[in-house]
């Protein structure tokens, strides 16, 4: 049984039937739609440049084909890990031997005063990414609340419709919290060079309009005229479903290596899962592509009893106009930020170090770079940080498996 038609459970149903297993797959989605992959929905889907056929995870008759039962547009009510049942809202009940929780996230709620107003849009469904394509005219106003990765791409596909662009971010900087104040500046500079009202260390006091919003009010009391908003506000793990089911609860489903709840047979894998991981000897939750699709097919071996950790560099990326960002490793704080390339030339590299080891990467233009950076990650050894700042040292030649140079 496998609860969310998401990225991640559709890649473990496709690896279970790819493994072997006879036995019935069974996976159940709240979206009416087949699984499919969430990246294009603020990017090319959202700007009309690819279709939702292209975002499918597999075309709809493969699941019939491969024996992988779907219940699409039916909600999980609960989990009875006693009965090893789940509980619909229909209130029918369907027994497992073995459970996959990939549920994934829900976007937060605005609870500003006008929030309920008409125009006002989150991202997280294809059905959401087409309210928002409806809005998207050359020369309409549009607010975007919060510059995270999802607010800084919808901004800038907004802005490559051709719509006015104003974004209000608490942060000093779009990503701050998670890129700090350096790298952050620089994805700033990158809409700022595209014509986007950037407005930071500000929220969102109220929204005005009747019935349908006309304007945002800022708590430094700006008023920003608009004709509708984007808010990307952040998400939260969806486990509502698990209330009372002992399944262990702390910033998602907590798992261990093997992505194993502490209910025997039961799984986690996606945005929802706060996996363990032998790399970092902590617990970290990740909310994006490649994790879905790693610990889904992870999750699903170990089901199958194959006991391999999971213990993937975590890796996505953010097109943004003309730029690639790219990410590897996972880091929330950082003793030293070194560079490779400065931040204004269009192309360069910042490694977050702890204790004289990269802990995450950053390229802005860098994919090679980064792809290099992540077998450092990966080796959790200390390394010379002037050889790491220097761009005539390749990257590779600081790596264990080339030898000691580079390596303290």
């Amino acid at each position: 049984m496998i609860v969310g038609a998401s990225l991640a459970g559709a890649t473990a149903a496709v690896t279970l039937r790819e493994e072997g297993t006879d036995g019935a797959v069974i996976m159940i989605g709240a979206e009416r739609e087949p699984p499919y992959e969430r990246p294009p929905l603020s990017k090319a889907y959202l700007r009309g440049d690819a279709t939702f056929e292209k975002a499918l995870v597999r075309p709809s008759a493969f699941y019939e084909e491969h024996g992988i039962e779907m219940m699409l547009g039916t909600r999980v009510a609960r989990v009875d890990t006693t009965q090893r049942v789940v509980e619909l809202e229909d209130q029918r009940r369907i027994p497992f031997d073995g459970l996959l929780l990939a549920t994934g996230a829900r976007n937060r709620v605005l609870s500003a005063p006008g929030a309920e107003l008409e125009g006002i849009y989150s991202l997280r469904t294809i059905h959401d990414a087409d309210r928002i394509r409806a809005e998207m005219r050359p020369g309409r106003r549009a607010v975007v609340v919060g510059m995270g990765f999802i607010g800084s791409e919808v901004a800038a596909s907004l802005r490559q419709a051709g719509v006015d662009v104003v974004t209000v971010d608490p942060g000093k900087t779009p990503l701050f919290r998670v890129l700090g104040e350096t790298v952050g500046a620089a994805v700033a500079a990158l809409h700022r060079a595209h014509g986007v009202r950037t407005i930071f260390e500000d929220s969102v006091a109220a929204f005005e309009g009747t019935r349908r919003v006309a304007r945002v009010i800022t708590k430094a009391g700006q008023r920003l005229e608009c004709d509708f908003v984007v808010a990307g506000v952040g998400v939260e793990p969806a486990v509502d479903l698990l209330a009372d089911s002992g399944i262990r609860i702390d910033n998602g489903v907590v798992v261990d290596e093997y992505c194993q709840t502490n209910v025997s047979g039961v799984y986690a894998a996606g945005d929802v899962a706060n996996h363990y991981h032998p790399l970092f000897g902590r617990h970290i939750r990740i909310e994006h592509w490649q994790n879905a699709i790693k610990q889904g097919a992870a999750a699903a071996r170990n089901m199958l009893g194959q006991h391999v950790p999971y213990d993937e560099v975590p890796w996505f990326w953010s097109d943004q106009y003309d730029a690639n960002l790219q990410y590897a490793g996972f880091h929330t704080k950082w003793d030293q930020l070194i560079l490779r390339g400065r931040v204004d030339s269009g192309g360069f590299l910042a490694c977050y170090i702890n204790d004289g080891r990269i802990d995450a990467v950053v390229g802005f233009n860098r994919g090679k770079d980064v792809r290099r950076a992540m077998s450092l990650i990966k080796e959790r050894r200390a390394v010379s940080l002037e050889a790491l700042a220097d761009e005539s040292v390749d990257l590779r030649s600081l790596s264990i498996s080339s030898g000691p140079r580079g390596l303290l």
